[in-house]
């Protein structure tokens, strides 16, 4: 394929707005849940920025190392500054939005390329995948050699931590020896490591601190804004014409530091190739060519659990799973299996979606799937109803993908299990209803659906009772059951007989007369919820749908009228007395909208499903899909929001990269290209 076709360009004049780079952030990750990011006017606006912020072993996770690179060009008439920060004091330092000539996002390699006094200078970002490590490159591709000035800044503080949080910003000791530049942080946490390669220039032992820096974002969102941050000094190397200059930071040991600069970048480009080979030829071009490239960023091996490498590689296993968001969130059992067909199995990645499978089997507990890691946390949480039923819906598209009953067999006693665990009732509440055959779930205290916002003690999205969707995966899960134990000559009628009185109870229950669509959750702890939300396009969308055809139109027409937008389906109808237009604001403010109007993206996926299941030809979804590609565009270039607004301009929130988001999406584009 053209390689322009993985290229997103922004070309900049000096005269332009700045609060444009301001606003778009690029992202680079490296396979172990590690990753850099900043925005593309190199000043930090996060927490979560950084150049080098590497997921640590437990209790750690993902950690800042590198919040801050200051890198200075001194030509003959000027010094310019490649990078800087904001103050508190309404100072900023930088010069990016003045010599920037055009940004780019190069096959998911962030490029800045600048103009300075008749010379030309690019900068490119890259992690080697599999290794603790940033690369931050620097090439005179045009003038006369100039001196450069690289100044890292050092801190120990997890991601998410208050920026306050004594002691994280040193000073850190520094020890030289042989060239080799060591940051050491304290006794059993990882060394930094600091060098420029090829092997150039020399480090100068300057300490600086800056104080007051300002992370606008975060003060927006009512968190702690300002910080202070240390360096002990910086490289100052010359840039000579065609010669790529890297600075390498990592926490591996130095005899893997040894390449240059520009043969890791080269080393990453083919990776990144071999990435779109493996895909359908569908999803090599275009539109799903960025998403095949935006889904490689979510697929890890978890780093912050070291010990199920070991017992996976024992039992002859991989151990993989999915971020599901950038920057915050960990690896989520419900968005795992909501994306994993996305990310893995219209990827061509069928084997990452298989150790996906088997390692969250290890993890099912008392019939249930776990909710989330926490971040450098061991243990997994298990407060949610509808991550397990998900579990055998990813597991039914894996098999229908592959044919990998091998697979379906060693899985088939944990979902036995599971059903059973249900029947009889488990944790949370969680558990089947003897009269109707409908999941219940109901713990004080706990929102355990997919719309689980939570400030302190309250619950924004509560659900307690029978929701919609949970029930149309559950049937659905029943359904697969039957026809996998057929499969294996065992008999079907335990999970027919429970699947036909799920979906009677269902259809005599559900259905909304009045509203002519259905009710969010019945028997609950205020009766039958009648607010319209999108739940109900589950009902319809799985591969065994549990809404009588006679529901279809409606159900149908009511989502569409009420719902949809061009960034995917409002979670509550316009109208209702909760609705929220925007989600912005401190915490409660934007969890008081998470799921109560505002759009996310991964919900079109099955309305697109749902869709194609009632209009044979459904030209409306192609130009739906067309809006997605603005998308690319703003806030994390070349990937895609968790969440928008659900008014125009529909502002994207939330993480900047979200795996179901891009899944679903992808997942979309491909089988709409089937139907043409």
């Amino acid at each position: 394929m053209a390689a322009t076709e993985t290229i997103l360009t922004f070309p900049w004049k000096p005269d332009e707005d700045p609060a444009f780079l301001r606003t778009r952030e690029w992202l680079v990750t490296n396979g172990l849940g590690g990753y850099a990011s900043g925005t593309l006017l190199n000043i930090g606006t996060r927490r979560y920025h950084g150049l080098f912020i590497p997921n640590l072993p437990a209790p750690y996770g993902r950690t800042v190392l590198i919040p801050r690179l200051d890198e200075e060009v001194h030509s003959e008439q000027r010094v310019v500054q490649l990078g800087g920060a904001e103050f508190a004091d309404g100072r900023t330092e930088g010069d990016v939005a003045h010599v920037l000539t055009e940004f780019r996002n190069d096959w998911q390699t962030p490029v800045w390329t600048f103009s300075i006094d008749g010379r030309t200078v690019e900068k490119r970002v890259a992690m080697p995948h599999g290794h603790n490590t940033v690369y931050v490159a620097y090439t005179l591709l045009d003038g006369d050699p100039v001196r450069l000035h690289v100044r890292p800044y050092l801190t120990f503080r997890q991601h998410g931590e208050p920026l306050g949080v004594a002691g994280a910003h040193g000073p850190f000791p520094l020890t030289i020896f042989r060239g080799r530049h060591e940051i050491h942080f304290g006794d059993g946490l990882p060394v930094l490591r600091l060098c420029l390669r090829p092997e150039c220039g020399v480090f100068v032992a300057e300490e600086k601190w800056e104080r007051d820096v300002l992370y606008w974002v975060e003060r927006d969102r009512g968190y702690d804004y300002t910080t202070e941050l240390f360096s002990p000094g910086y490289y100052t190397a010359e840039l000579v014409k065609g010669k790529a200059i890297g600075l390498v930071a990592s926490i591996e040991p130095w005899e893997t530091l040894e390449n240059d600069a520009a043969r890791i970048f080269e080393a990453e480009r083919h990776r990144v190739e071999k990435v779109l080979a493996l895909a359908p030829e569908p999803a090599r071009t275009g539109f799903a060519a960025h998403l095949v490239l935006a889904a490689d960023q979510f697929i890890i091996r978890p780093g912050t659990r070291p010990e199920e490498q070991m017992l996976a590689h024992t039992a002859g296993e991989e151990v993989c799973t999915i971020v599901a968001g950038y920057h915050w969130f960990t690896d989520w059992g419900r968005d795992t299996m909501i994306s994993l067909e996305g990310l893995t199995l219209c990827t061509g990645r069928q084997h990452e979606g298989k150790a996906i499978l088997q390692t969250f089997a290890h993890y099912v507990k008392d019939g249930l799937l776990p909710n989330h890691f926490p971040e450098g946390e061991r243990e997994a949480l298990y407060n949610t109803v509808d991550a397990t039923f998900w579990y055998f819906h990813a597991l039914d598209r894996y098999i229908q993908h592959t044919g990998d009953k091998e697979t379906l067999r060693s899985l088939y006693p944990t979902l036995r299990a599971i059903i059973s665990h249900h029947r009889q009732g488990t944790h949370f509440g969680i558990g089947m209803d003897p009269t109707d055959a409908l999941i219940r779930a109901a713990a004080e205290g706990f929102a355990l659906t997919w719309m689980d916002a939570k400030v302190g003690d309250w619950v924004v999205t509560p659900r307690r009772g029978k929701p919609v969707e949970i029930q149309a995966l559950w049937y659905n899960a029943l359904r697969l059951m039957a026809t996998w134990a057929q499969e294996f000559g065992e008999s079907p009628e335990e999970f027919l007989t429970l699947a036909q009185q799920t979906q009677a109870s269902f259809n005599h229950r559900f259905w909304f007369a009045d509203g002519q669509y259905l009710f969010d959750v019945i028997d609950g702890e205020h009766g039958d919820d009648a607010s319209l939300r999108p739940n109900q396009i589950f009902t319809l969308s799985l591969r065994f749908p549990i809404l009588a055809p006679q529901y279809w139109q409606p159900v149908l027409h009511a989502v569409t009228e009420k719902l949809l937008t061009p960034r995917g389906l409002r979670t509550l109808a316009p109208g209702h007395k909760d609705y929220r237009a925007r989600y912005d604001g401190d915490l409660r403010s934007r969890d008081a909208a998470y799921h109560q109007g505002t759009v996310w993206p991964w919900l079109f996926g099955h309305f697109v499903d749902a869709r194609r299941r009632f209009f044979a030809d459904d030209k409306q979804l192609g130009v739906l899909l067309d809006g997605f590609l603005e998308a690319l565009r703003t806030t994390g270039v070349g990937t895609l929001s968790e969440i928008y607004d659900a008014e125009a301009p529909y502002v994207a929130r939330g993480c900047i990269a979200q795996a179901w988001s891009v899944a679903e999406i992808l997942r979309s584009v491909l089988t709409t290209a089937e139907q043409k």
